[in-house]
């Protein structure tokens, strides 16, 4: 049964006043809101100004049809679940209307106790339906995101995510490519007043062209060719939560004055309508490009980049933040842990990860990690389970040893031949102009796996 606590709101649509009545007085009570109108103009104007759970319906209207209106409920609002009033004789169009969409019907006169069934079973389905739709767009993270590293510049970042979170402003996170935008992002939603509703995240980079409105907005059936049911976009999905769309950089030109438009006002219209739809949405944008530098090459729209950099925190890259690697380890060990034993990390294998300047940042860092968790023995991560780019940097930076060894050169060689074969052993004898035996002979002096 539907918590006691939810409002249902219905709107009755008959041309009847002794149905309106009826209805209005044995449906309304302290959780059930009714709003009753006569005709299909009345019905139309009123369903575009307030939000409904149930639609009791006619299907014989002074001044229309009454399918034509169930069409036009389900345009604007897919959840709505409508309810079809009819008399005997007219069962058979009830059922048609069934087949388009419509939730059940009910025969006049009423059965007072079936009717208030229909109606309860009806907000119930519309509930799920809006708790599937909230459900599909919201993260799997729940629990707040604490951002890692003590560094000053971590620090700053910190600060300026407590500031800015509980306020409703645009936010520009800005980075090289793997700094933890997204991490910043969910942060800034999890403590923020949305907290609890919808973080909807798209990356610009992946949206079709031809398609980029009708995802950010949504679209009416027959709008275009394949429209065969009218689609929310992540705008909708948002209401009432966030949308972060990363790489906003991407956006193409054309769709970033619709995307202005609704940061100013915060209404917009689906592909194909002519109704427009508020909504309450907070947004956090995120870029590796320099969005300055794409304004004056005319790839980017004035406009739109002085009304998103309205708070910008730019994230540091890992190279300046070395002092956090440490933390950063710990962290990604923990969420690669898979058993009761937790991975670890030998010491020279950690001072080559404070030795490399991380061109691909925090992500680099993790898939380092989990690499070399993946080659490790005991869940120990030592300096042979590391990439040679990793390994050479220290060897190269080191005053105990400036110079490999021979033997040192020898393994590097054979392993990048097997790296490139794809560890075909006999492809890399005949690379390395040996045979097979020396070669496995090499392997297990110089401790290859």
């Amino acid at each position: 049964m539907t918590p006691a606590f939810e409002t249902i709101h219905i709107l009755v649509v008959d041309d009847e006043d002794s149905i309106r009545r009826l209805a209005e007085k044995e449906l309304s009570s302290e959780r059930r809101l009714i709003t009753v109108v006569g005709n299909a103009r009345k019905a139309l104007k009123t369903f575009k100004r307030k939000a409904f759970d149930v639609v009791l319906l006619d299907m014989r209207l002074p001044d229309g049809n009454g399918m034509d209106l169930l069409t036009r409920f389900q345009d604007l609002s897919p959840e709505v679940q409508v309810v079809i009033i009819t008399g005997f004789g007219n069962v058979d169009n009830a059922v048609l209307a069934m087949k388009m969409g419509a939730y059940d019907y009910i025969t006049k006169p009423f059965d007072l106790d079936r009717l208030e069934l229909v109606v309860e079973k009806a907000f119930q389905r519309a509930s799920l339906q809006r708790e599937n739709r909230l459900l599909r767009c919201k993260q799997p993270e729940k629990r707040p995101i604490k951002l890692i590293g003590h560094s000053e510049k971590m620090k700053q970042v910190c600060y300026l995510v407590r500031k800015v979170a509980p306020t409703h402003v645009p936010v520009l996170l800005t980075g090289q490519s793997g700094t933890g935008k997204t991490v910043v992002a969910r942060s800034i939603h999890d403590l923020s007043l949305r907290g609890k509703m919808p973080l909807v995240t798209k990356n610009c980079a992946t949206l079709q062209k031809d398609l980029v409105r009708s995802e950010l907005f949504g679209y009416r059936k027959g709008a275009f060719t394949g429209a065969d049911q009218s689609r929310d976009g992540l705008l909708t999905f948002a209401n009432k939560g966030t949308l972060f769309l990363d790489e906003i950089g991407e956006l193409p030109l054309g769709v970033q004055g619709s995307l202005l438009r609704v940061l100013e006002t915060q209404s917009f219209r689906r592909v194909g309508d002519k109704v427009e739809q508020n909504v309450d949405v907070r947004f956090i944008f995120a870029t590796n490009k320099d969005l300055q530098a794409e304004v004056n090459a005319g790839r980017f729209s004035e406009a739109l980049f002085h009304r998103l950099n309205v708070f910008n925190i730019p994230l540091p890259s890992l190279k300046e933040r070395k002092e956090d690697i440490p933390a950063l380890v710990e962290h990604f060990l923990g969420q690669l842990s898979k058993g009761e034993d937790r991975p670890r990390i030998a010491p020279r294998a950690m001072n080559c990860l404070l030795s490399y300047n991380w061109p691909g940042n925090v992500r680099e860092l993790r898939n380092v990690l989990e690499r070399g968790l993946i080659l490790s023995e005991n869940n120990l991560i030592i300096e042979q389970t590391l990439p040679l780019e990793l390994v050479g940097v220290l060897r190269d930076r080191s005053s105990d040893a400036p110079f490999l060894t021979l033997q040192e050169v020898e393994r590097e060689h054979i392993l990048k031949v097997l790296n490139f074969v794809n560890g075909r052993r006999a492809k890399a004898a005949q690379i390395l102009r040996i045979g097979r035996k020396t070669l496995y002979r090499k392997l297990q002096v110089l401790s290859i796996d």
